[in-house]
Formats: structure tokens, C-alpha cells, sequence
């Protein structure tokens, strides 16, 4: 492989690929319902696994319940989520994956969705909420310039990826989404512009919200990894 995958730094990275369903009440910020993560490591040449996967249905609040349209969409039922641990419980459990002293990025498809959500639920998840991200739509736009345009199905579909039968489900968007980054990262390593991690963080780096100043932007370039605590993802 190239330089990419040769540069300390990405190997010393685990990319943790994660996705969120959630409801969108009127007057309120979006509220997860479901999330999936997937932890990656390159070494030795190869992709692997970091641990467990994580998955979880999260119980909304009162104030935003399951829609019929997010029934639709997802297959999950307002029983269903009613049924399951609160956010505090399941984001928790989470955060405590991120151990101290190793580096991490976040990796997500439209990687602002999952930014919002971490950052309004921060005070369960303080670890992961200081996660910077990378996103594959603009990683995908720069190495593939001629697609119709950057979803996630157009991607599975260009890269001759099953689409999954649960698709808008956490866990089958985080797969595909972990197999659309692994042969986005392959196409970066065949090309001069991604000489190194920093050069994939110019291109797809976002700024976790807890990282900026008070007054900053959601989102800019993003300095490679960050830190978090307790069991290690």
C-alpha cells in the first residue's frame, strides 16, 4: 500500500465508525433512538476489528416520540425504543470503550448528524464527545468527483456493496458504512494527494463541537485523534 497506511500515525489510529437513528422533534434538537459502532485497526497490512462491536436501541424522551415517517424509514416502533435503556445508560456504556493515552477518530457518513447528536448528549458520553470525526462524503467527493452525488447507497452501489435488508438500521449502516471507509481509504493510499493521516484530516477532518472555541464553527479541520478514558474500544 501507499503512504497512507505506511504514516505511524494512521496505524497508531482507531477508527471508530459509528451511526445513530434518531427522531427529530419540532423545537427540539434530534434525539437517538438506536446506535451502532464498529472499531477498525490497520496493522500489519490488513483491516481488524477492535473489540466488541457496540449496538443499542436508546429510549427518546417523552417530547420526541417514534413517528410513523421513522417507522417507516428505520422498521422501529415506538414500543420498541419505549422498551429500551435511557440515553445516560446506553451512551455511557459507550464512552467507556474510549480508553486513556490511545488515539481515536470517529468515522460517519454525513459525519454532522452524528456530531450534533454526541454533542447534545455530551454529559453522558465526555469521552467520545471530544472524538474528532472524519466524514466519508467529502473524502468520497474528492476522490470520485464524477458521481450523481455522495449518499450512502449511491457509494454501496458504486463500490458493488450489497445494500443491507435492515439499511437505516445503526448496526447495517455502520458495516457497510466500515466497508465504503475501508475502500475509500484504499483509493487514498493509491493517490500522491494522501501522503499521511494529516493529509486524509485536510480533506475529510471535522472538529468534534467540545474541541472548538466557545465561539467556533461545528465544525472545521480537525487535529489528528483524540483521548478519552476507561475500557478500551
Amino acid at each position: 500500500m501507499g503512504g497512507l497506511t505506511g504514516d505511524p500515525a494512521f496505524a497508531a489510529t482507531t477508527f471508530v465508525v459509528i451511526d445513530f437513528e434518531a427522531t427529530t422533534p419540532t423545537g427540539y434538537p434530534a434525539q437517538p433512538i438506536e446506535v451502532a459502532a464498529l472499531a477498525l485497526r490497520y496493522e500489519s497490512g490488513a483491516w481488524t476489528t477492535s473489540g466488541r462491536p457496540f449496538s443499542s436501541l436508546i429510549r427518546p424522551p417523552a417530547f420526541a416520540p417514534v413517528t410513523p415517517a421513522v417507522t417507516a424509514q428505520t422498521g422501529l416502533t415506538a414500543e420498541q425504543v419505549n422498551r429500551a435503556p435511557h440515553p445516560a445508560e446506553v451512551l455511557s456504556a459507550l464512552d467507556r470503550r474510549f480508553a486513556a493515552g490511545k488515539q481515536y477518530l470517529l468515522v460517519a457518513q454525513h459525519a454532522a448528524t452524528e456530531a450534533n447528536l454526541i454533542h447534545h448528549q455530551r454529559e453522558h458520553c465526555p469521552a467520545l464527545a471530544r472524538v474528532d470525526l472524519l466524514d466519508t462524503i467529502p473524502l468520497a467527493r474528492y476522490l470520485y468527483p464524477g458521481l450523481p452525488n455522495y449518499r450512502l447507497d449511491t457509494l454501496l452501489t458504486h463500490y458493488s456493496i450489497k445494500h443491507p435488508a435492515n439499511r437505516h438500521r445503526a448496526y447495517a449502516d455502520v458495516e457497510v458504512t466500515a466497508e465504503v471507509f475501508i475502500r475509500l481509504v484504499h483509493a487514498a493510499d493509491e493517490n500522491a494527494g494522501f501522503s499521511d493521516l494529516a493529509a486524509l484530516v485536510k480533506i475529510a477532518g471535522r472538529t468534534a463541537k467540545c474541541n472548538m472555541p466557545a465561539q467556533g464553527e461545528l465544525f472545521g479541520p480537525t487535529p489528528v485523534g483524540q483521548r478519552g478514558h476507561s475500557e478500551p474500544i
